[in-house]
């Protein structure tokens, strides 16, 4: 299994499951709720609470995936697997912003 080439940096990331009527508000509501998800993430990784960054991490990996955003799952894995291995918080951090950097990209709505 090949490796898909990154996004460029100012692509916005559509769900795959957009256009699906019966999956849309869903998506949407996702959509609306990230900003506070990553607000928990940072909170939990200030806080130096590690066993609800895992979790939260985790979360966002079954949610990322199912919601669509595909993107997201390798960076919210990164992030679950740098804190559950105790890497020093400087690459915990880095995961962290890498995934945030991604959600704030997230777009509801199919893109086309």
């Amino acid at each position: 299994m090949g490796r898909s080439a990154p996004l460029p940096q100012t692509a916005y990331l559509f769900s795959r499951l957009a256009a699906n009527e019966g999956l849309a508000d869903l998506v949407e509501l996702f959509v609306d709720e990230l900003p506070d998800r990553v607000a928990q993430l940072r909170a939990h990784f200030d806080a130096e609470n590690w066993v609800e960054l895992e979790r939260y991490a985790h979360q966002m990996n079954g949610a990322a995936g199912s919601y669509g955003f595909d993107p997201l799952t390798p960076a919210a894995i990164r992030l679950e697997r740098a804190v559950a291995s105790h890497e020093p918080c400087e690459q915990i951090a880095a995961a962290l912003e890498d995934l945030a950097s991604l959600c704030q990209r997230v777009r509801a709505g199919s893109g086309g």
